[in-house]
């Protein structure tokens, strides 16, 4: 009871000398630069995919960040996400089952496969687009070290796939 009275008291002082409006206030700008954060990694896939559809960049870059974190160790997966803004790392672990990971993929093809189901039921941005682009918006924004601990974890053709080395497109997408 004293206790409910007290915290009554606290909020009305608060709302008297305006230190909660304040408290409001850069609680609105802490959510607001996250989201700021997260429009910039979708603005920059827009850019990489050269398309002004917001959507198509927001889908584009969850299916490279969900096929990525399904092929990566439960351990690297963590330490990406470490470095990643708050909202894309909340997309990046969006419907996660860290069981059975990573995922037993060892040739571009099966990874450029698993890129595409991630992004169905869209089929307008190639897979190897989307795996470049993504691993261009890292190298921007994550640490060389990191980004070196992910490549060494995959196999010689999916680092292939992330550069736009080796197969061609079409060999990959049929």
């Amino acid at each position: 009871m004293l206790g409910a009275s007290l915290r009554g008291s606290r909020v009305r002082l608060l709302e008297r000398t305006g230190r909660y409006e304040k408290r409001d206030e850069s609680m609105s700008n802490m959510f607001a630069k996250m989201e700021q954060s997260a429009a910039a990694w979708v603005k920059e896939m827009m850019a990489e995919l050269a398309t002004s559809d917001e959507h198509k960049g927001l889908h584009a870059l969850r299916a490279g960040l969900h096929a990525l974190r399904d092929r990566l160790t439960v351990d690297e997966a963590a330490q990406l996400s470490a470095q990643l803004p708050l909202i894309v790392r909340g997309i990046f672990f969006e419907g996660w089952d860290p069981t059975g990971k990573p995922l037993k993929i060892r040739r571009r093809v099966e990874f450029l496969e698993l890129v595409r189901k991630k992004y169905a039921p869209r089929t307008d941005a190639a897979a190897d687009d989307i795996v470049i682009a993504l691993f261009r918006i890292l190298q921007r924004h994550v640490t060389a070290g990191e980004i070196g601990d992910i490549m060494m974890s995959l196999p010689q053709e999916l680092v292939d796939a992330t550069n736009g080395r080796g197969e061609s497109a079409e060999g990959c997408e049929e």
